[in-house]
């Protein structure tokens, strides 16, 4: 935990407000869009950052947001946005989540689960806290996806570099100690007695990669967000980058095809 935290704290130095994040991402972007007609009442944003998807729900879903971050500056910001925030640490196996079961009907965990060293405690500690039926709406990156392959298979390099000068690549390598597939994840949280319901696939629009894409060059940027949403519609979301999965507890697993929705 220790480390995590330090690990954390040096990615956001300098950090004091949401508006200083540099790393707005598409999958902040989707929520709370992508609840559409499920009329949660009580939210967990698990590992919530500096709060962005806590924010955006507090101010257009009529839900209780409940935010849970370790590093005291998330913890200082999400406070100062005036959200709710409870402080414990996901990766201990040996302690349960302070809530009771089914206090929540919607859990968020956005690009969390590959930083944790016990994945099997988090799902089962989720899928306490759930209530029956209750929603799981999870992402991490997807190392099969197309925009991943290149690097791996044609130049020979890994996902992220230790070494690089970008200190996005380098906190990764040092922070992610899982690597999932599309396939892997949707298989690894349906063993914990969820149910896949809809994938969600959030187009290029407003994320801080696509707004420097935009600066640099609008017709490269249009054609890549283009590309994607082609891509989306017609292949599978097995290749998509980062797609966010909606899971149900007690939902019927199931390994056909499911229903895809581009946001």
């Amino acid at each position: 935990m220790t480390n995590a935290i330090e690990l954390e704290e040096r990615r956001l130095a300098g950090i004091e407000s949401i508006e200083q994040y540099p790393s707005f991402h598409e999958r902040h972007r989707v929520f709370p869009a992508i609840f559409e007609n499920r009329a949660h009442r009580r939210i967990i944003d698990l590992s919530a950052g500096v709060g962005i998807v806590g924010e955006r729900i507090k101010n257009g879903y009529p839900a209780e947001i409940v935010c849970n971050d370790i590093a005291p500056t998330a913890l200082r910001i999400l406070r100062g946005l005036g959200l709710q925030t409870v402080s414990f640490d996901l990766d201990d196996e040996q302690t349960c989540y302070p809530f009771e079961d089914g206090a929540f009907d919607a859990a968020i965990s956005l690009a969390t689960i590959e930083h944790l060293l016990h994945p099997d405690h988090f799902l089962r500690e989720v899928g306490r806290i759930l209530s029956d039926e209750g929603y799981l709406y999870i992402s991490t990156p997807n190392y099969a996806s197309i925009l991943y392959l290149p690097r791996l298979v044609l130049r020979g390099e890994t996902f992220h570099n230790p070494l690089s000068k970008n200190e996005r690549t380098r906190y990764e390598f040092y922070g992610h100690v899982r690597y999932f597939t599309y396939k892997t994840l949707r298989e690894y949280v349906s063993s914990f007695g969820f149910g896949l319901q809809a994938v969600y696939l959030p187009v290029p629009q407003g994320s801080t990669h696509f707004k420097n894409l935009l600066a640099r060059s609008r017709p490269r940027a249009l054609l890549y967000r283009r590309l994607l949403i082609w891509m989306y519609r017609l292949l599978s979301p097995r290749w998509a980058p980062e797609p966010v999965l909606c899971f149900q507890k007690g939902l019927a697993s199931g390994h056909g095809r499911v229903r895809k929705v581009l946001l």
